[in-house]
């Protein structure tokens, strides 16, 4: 087997070196600056893992049969057979599906598969879209036909980014064919690089259907907990708490308060929600929970104007310090990240916002949401508050939130991992 991954971001990349040590693999994407990146052997994303990247490579340089190359080039994906998509599955504005990857992906599908190749898509998704939506783009670019000139497989990514205890290898893989053939010819394909193993689901919809609502259920799991953040603030008592005391029972699951952002959870639940109104259901506690999520950014912004006016702070032109706004702790990824919904709720108060954050990208920030970081923080300048909103372990080891707090700034702990005695208020 030939296999080309087809974009090569944080899920991509990885599969594509594990792999390329053990078959002949190309790594293509339409972002030039990337392949270029990655044939430097370096990896912004922080999600490669360097040695395997450079086992991989190394491959292809004395074997022509093996390893790993990458390119930009679509006429270099011609002379592959199975095909890996790894194109992002994003909203829109409407909290609508978007599409247009996958459908670009599968018009290019089109333009180079052949016949007896197989296309394997791990892009999250509604049930029914690998079969209804993109398999008709690539009869229609292609002429082939379904199942007899070519044929389709899915398997869910299960990346976490940031994570390097369970990576790739080490999550368990879903799997599904469009024939009980390629069913079994997918799933050998994953099983020789997952350690932890594979599961063949009954069909391409189930897979689909596996993956979204592992989201779903995180996301539901999370707004519950929030919601349960906006009753005990009314009753003034601490959230962690009553969840540290309830997590005493022996079924009771702690699920921590938070902001919901990210790739995966904040954006899978409206896929299904999509998928259901498309057959006449309209979902209720799905979209229940996603209300509830979307609405912690202005809480978390109230309360720290309101625990500003009550140190005495005036809270127009006040200086405010975010830490952190990726959408997680310890890696660089600001996709769909809710801290910039803090950002921006503050500054409708015309209040002065920085925000630092070490592990970001500043120019990529910048040119997703029109956001600069500062690059060191002002140990001279004043902040009525400063709100930890991403616990990136460096920023932990780094700053002294007793000094801020003694000095009069507001603390503001969303992830509940500060010293209490330094903090005015947490999710």
């Amino acid at each position: 087997m030939k296999i080309a991954v087809i974009g090569l971001g944080y899920v991509g990349l990885p599969l594509a070196i594990e792999f390329g040590k053990k078959y002949q693999v190309l790594g293509y994407d339409i972002n030039k600056e990337r392949v270029k990146e990655l044939s430097r052997r370096e990896d912004h994303t922080l999600e490669a893992d360097l040695d395997g990247l450079n086992q991989a490579m190394d491959l292809a340089l004395t074997n022509i049969n093996l390893g790993l190359r990458f390119s930009a080039n679509e006429e270099d994906l011609k002379s592959y057979n199975t095909y890996i998509i790894t194109v992002p599955t994003p909203i829109d504005k409407n909290n609508s599906p978007d599409l247009q990857p996958l459908i670009k992906a599968s018009e290019l599908m089109g333009r180079v598969i052949s016949k007896g190749d197989i296309v394997i898509y791990e892009s999250t998704t509604y049930p029914g879209c690998t079969e209804e939506d993109c398999i008709p783009v690539i009869e229609k670019v292609s002429g082939l036909k379904f199942n007899k000139d070519f044929y389709a497989g899915y398997s869910p990514e299960r990346i976490n980014p940031g994570d390097k205890v369970n990576t790739l290898t080490k999550i368990k893989k879903v799997t599904s064919g469009s024939t009980p053939e390629v069913a079994k010819i997918v799933d050998e394909l994953y099983k020789s690089i997952i350690v932890a193993g594979t599961h063949l689901a009954p069909s391409i919809k189930v897979a689909e259907a596996s993956k979204i609502i592992e989201n779903a259920q995180r996301d539901l799991n999370i707004s519950f907990v929030n919601e349960l953040a906006l009753i005990f603030d009314k009753v003034g008592i601490d959230t962690n708490d009553v969840i540290d005391a309830a997590g005493t029972k022996w079924n009771f699951l702690k699920y921590k308060p938070g902001l919901v952002g990210g790739h995966c959870i904040s954006v899978d639940p409206y896929y299904l929600a999509a998928k259901a109104e498309q057959l006449g259901y309209v979902p209720q506690v799905i979209l229940s929970g996603r209300r509830v999520n979307n609405s912690i950014a202005c809480f978390i912004a109230d309360k720290v104007i309101k625990l500003m006016i009550q140190k005495d702070h005036k809270v127009k032109n006040a200086n405010v310090l975010i830490l952190g706004v990726t959408f997680k702790e310890n890696c660089p990824d600001l996709r769909n990240t809710k801290v910039v919904d803090v950002y921006n709720e503050l500054k409708e108060f015309d209040i002065n916002v920085d925000i630092y954050d070490p592990w970001v990208h500043t120019e990529e920030l910048k040119e997703e949401y029109g956001i600069e970081t500062i690059k060191e923080i002002d140990k001279n300048k004043k902040y009525a508050a400063v709100i930890l909103a991403v616990a990136h372990q460096n920023i932990l080891d780094e700053f002294s939130f007793e000094d801020y707090y003694n000095n009069g700034s507001v603390i503001f702990d969303v992830k509940a991992v500060v010293d209490r005695r330094w903090v005015d208020g947490r999710l």
